[in-house]
């Protein structure tokens, strides 16, 4: 129990404690940070957190993956280090008043890292919320969504959109998050319970912060000045034929997000209705799209999803920011433990993540 983790390791009880989920994502990819839908769920695994407030400006932080304490303070600046999220979200509670100086903080997460599954937004969003419980500030949960999110744009410099820290923030096990990223409107659907939405790592790990998130970001950015507004996923087709004289790799950027904001919408109708097999269509075409338009897939992947559907996946996609990490695939309970065994088989460097 991260509780008795941190008495043992701080040498007296924590304030708060808590536990934020992980999140996969549906389908819906590099959506959100340009105006789209995403369709996320919260996982099973995730970060369990205790914390205490100091009477010092200085942040104690224990982790069950690393060695040691690392110790920061409260005026740190971003360092490339394990510690980094935490010491941000630390810094942006003192700035939103929920505390008034430093923490001792005990972190125990089932995440593996780099696998796009969110283990940073669910750490800072845990974070956040425990600095909240202790201020016993009102602020929706949605807020907190967007100060995790400040995180990771202002401390960290990371150009991420809202999906990760609204689904950590809000969804539970077993429901979808149906989000409009440009309104922040959503709504929580029901996963259906004969499906299982499988997370398999592909075994070749990656960091967004080493560049190419960002250059999808800023790619992103051009097709948005060339349109003379923030929302290429809801443009419409007339509006992409006017991008026709901006490069073709600008042109197909925009064309993913466009056509993997459609198939979003189409996705949340069809969940609604237990379409399973249109959703893995849907599924399907968006890796797809990522493959192919964004550029985000890398060999190890693409295999993986390959074989996903052909040993019996209704659908199966690239899930996160790519370039690694995990997919999330579509396969029906009785099939899932043959199908499990003989992907894993022929992938034996990829791992079973949910």
């Amino acid at each position: 129990m991260i509780e008795d983790r941190f008495e043992a390791v701080f040498e007296r009880k924590p304030d708060e404690y808590g536990f934020t989920p992980g999140r996969v994502n549906l389908i819906g990819e590099h959506t959100d940070y340009n105006g789209g839908m995403v369709l996320p769920t919260a996982l099973k695994l995730g970060v369990s957190l205790a914390l205490s407030p100091r009477l010092d400006n200085e942040i104690h932080i224990w982790s069950d993956k690393f060695e040691g304490i690392a110790k920061r303070t409260i005026t740190d600046v971003v360092s490339d280090h394990w510690s980094d999220y935490i010491t941000g979200a630390i810094i942006l509670a003192n700035e939103h008043g929920y505390l008034t100086g430093g923490a001792d903080i005990a972190v125990e997460t089932t995440l593996p890292f780099g696998a796009g599954i969110s283990s940073s937004a669910a750490v800072t969003v845990g974070v956040l919320k425990l600095a909240r419980a202790i201020a016993k500030a009102d602020t929706s949960d949605k807020d907190i969504a967007v100060l995790a999110r400040r995180v990771e744009n202002e401390f960290i410099g990371m150009p991420c959109g809202i999906m990760d820290q609204m689904a950590v923030a809000i969804a539970n096990p077993g429901q979808a998050l149906a989000l409009d990223t440009e309104t922040l409107d959503y709504e929580l659907v029901d996963l259906p319970e004969d499906y299982h939405m499988a997370v398999i790592h592909s075994g070749q790990f990656r960091q967004l912060n080493e560049g190419r998130y960002k250059e999808r970001k800023e790619e992103c950015d051009i097709v948005k000045s060339a349109l003379g507004h923030n929302n290429i996923c809801q443009i419409s087709d007339a509006e992409f034929a006017s991008l026709k004289n901006l490069p073709d790799i600008l042109q197909r950027r925009a064309k993913h997000c466009m056509s993997d904001h459609r198939r979003t919408v189409e996705a949340i109708k069809c969940l609604r209705e237990h379409n399973m097999l249109k959703i893995g269509e849907l599924m399907n075409e968006s890796h797809i799209s990522m493959r192919d338009d964004f550029e985000i897939t890398v060999p190890k992947v693409d295999a993986l999803v390959k074989d996903a559907v052909t040993l019996g996946a209704v659908g199966a996609r690239q899930t996160g920011g790519g370039f690694g990490g995990c997919i999330v695939a579509c396969i029906a309970n009785d099939k899932l433990e043959a199908w499990k065994t003989a992907l894993l088989a022929k992938h034996p460097e990829s791992f079973w993540v949910s």
